[in-house]
């Protein structure tokens, strides 16, 4: 048995590695995706305070902090019985907004784009930003700068910092929106509009008009028939920032329909020795493995699974977009993992066009933006985050003190199907034993289109982490060495 390592994977948040096993044929028996971060966010929260916590969270990851603080808050405006006024129910998605901009446009052009725009086979060194700016020209780039940093400047505004806010709290929100910061906003997600729309040309006229392309994205090596869950409206619209949880049968079928307090209900969570990461499930389903299909609690989050689960976008240039996707690609549901960059490119227009509403919507700059908190109990908080549905669930006692934590994250949702994906992209790519850096890229495109953040992902542990202890005297002289 010959074991391939990719050690480290690259382009993604956080750390992990891949062990391919080949037989003696040279074919893959299988596959897996290890994970040996632990950040165990859930234990060190346990204590704290509980308003604390939607400062506390945003540390849990710097690319997702926008969308751990509102989950945060959500779950705090449960646990205290609060509904916040219509206000800051508009700031938080409109800030919730900013940071879908900036980043869906750090994947696209940083991380996952490379592999379409420079080329899979493309050398290691050129599958980056600036291969992007090489092969798409410097003007583009200038607008990869600009637009990402009007996504940042608009949360900067509303939350006090770009990459760690401090506006939500338990009822609403700190700051209102002043009237020349409104000018602001809307300009810039006004132009973002249009920076979003380029990115979608740029997409079709690079990877849609090349039919390599197109039939790797609808290859076996990338397709998996799951079912798909993300937060939709009243309508069953993509909503990012609140709604009921849908989910769908890998026919496109509704499979369920709940809101966030009922989520232990349906969502179960399997444990593998071998990583730090859980496996989430579909508790109605049960958990089988790693295998996909109706009769496998296996479920997909993120830009494909929120698409997938909804019945069409909220505004009309995405709604455009969306339809034209599954046209292209053979209806709806659309099961091929490469797809998630397209619906990441649709999300991003329809963040940009909901940005623009909300700010010109007459009730954003108004004064009334928090209510009073209740006394504590239990509360579950969910949003979309930019990689799929993100659960924070707190239990307080009477002190308002956090007695218990649960956080199922989005890459935690997707991470069954991101090893699934691995696998089947190594079999379907990798035959005799023949291997160079192209194919092993492939194999790694089939995680990269997740968007995977195992920064965030990592909360449980099994044993004991590795660990290394040096003491060394005061002139620096090694003394001892500790393991574990």
């Amino acid at each position: 048995m010959k074991e391939i390592i990719i050690d480290p994977i690259t382009r993604l948040e956080g750390h992990g590695n891949v062990s391919i096993f080949l037989n003696d044929s040279g074919e893959v028996e299988n596959a897996y995706l290890k994970i040996p971060e632990l950040r165990g966010f859930e234990k060190f929260c346990t204590g704290r305070r509980a308003e604390l916590m939607p400062l506390l969270t945003t540390r849990i990851c710097g690319v997702c902090p926008v969308a751990h603080h509102f989950a945060s808050v959500k779950a705090l405006d449960a646990a205290f019985k609060v509904e916040p006024p219509q206000a800051a129910k508009k700031l938080r998605e409109l800030m919730n907004s900013g940071y879908y901009i900036y980043d869906h446009i750090l994947h696209f052009y940083f991380l996952g784009g490379p592999d379409f725009i420079v080329g899979p086979n493309a050398p290691p060194e050129k599958r980056n930003i600036l291969g992007v700016i090489e092969k798409a020209g410097i003007d583009i780039a200038k607008e990869v700068i600009k637009h990402r940093a009007y996504g940042q400047k608009i949360t900067e505004i509303l939350g006090g910092k770009a990459t760690h806010p401090t506006c939500a709290l338990p009822g609403g929100i700190s700051k209102a929106l002043s009237e020349e910061n409104r000018q602001e906003i809307a300009k810039m997600a006004t132009s973002a509009v249009d920076f979003a729309k380029l990115s979608l040309k740029l997409f079709h006229d690079i990877v849609l008009s090349n039919n390599q392309y197109v039939d790797l994205i609808k290859s076996d090596a990338y397709t998996m028939k799951t079912y798909y869950m993300g937060m939709v409206d009243d309508k069953n619209k993509v909503n990012f920032y609140d709604g009921k949880i849908r989910v769908v049968k890998p026919n496109g079928e509704e499979f369920l329909k709940f809101e966030a307090k009922d989520y232990l209900k349906h969502l179960g969570e399997h444990v593998e020795e071998w990583t730090y990461t859980k496996f989430p499930y579909l508790k109605e389903v049960g958990w089988k493995g790693q295998v996909y299909g109706s009769d496998s609690g296996v479920y997909r989050v993120g830009p494909l699974g929120r698409l997938n689960s909804s019945e069409g976008m909220a505004t009309p240039l995405a709604q455009a977009e969306y339809e034209t996707m599954y046209k292209t690609l053979g209806g709806k549901p659309v099961h091929g993992t490469l797809a998630f960059h397209w619906a990441r490119l649709i999300e991003l227009l329809y963040a940009t066009e909901r940005a623009v509403e909300l700010s010109k919507d007459p009730e954003i700059t108004s004064n009334d933006i928090r209510n009073k908190p209740g006394s504590p109990g239990e509360g579950v908080g969910v949003v979309e985050a930019a990689r799929g549905t993100l659960y924070h669930h707190y239990v307080l006692d009477k002190d308002a003190l956090i007695k218990d934590v649960n956080m199922i994250v989005a890459t935690t949702n997707n991470y069954p199907a991101i090893c699934m994906s691995i696998r089947d992209a190594a079999k379907g790519l990798i035959h005799g034993g023949k291997v160079d850096n192209g194919v092993l890229n492939k194999v790694e495109m089939a995680f990269r289109a997740y968007d995977p953040c195992f920064g965030c992902a990592t909360h449980y542990a099994i044993g004991k982490m590795p660990l290394t202890v040096e003491i060394f005297d005061s002139n620096k002289n090694l003394l001892e060495t500790l393991q574990r």
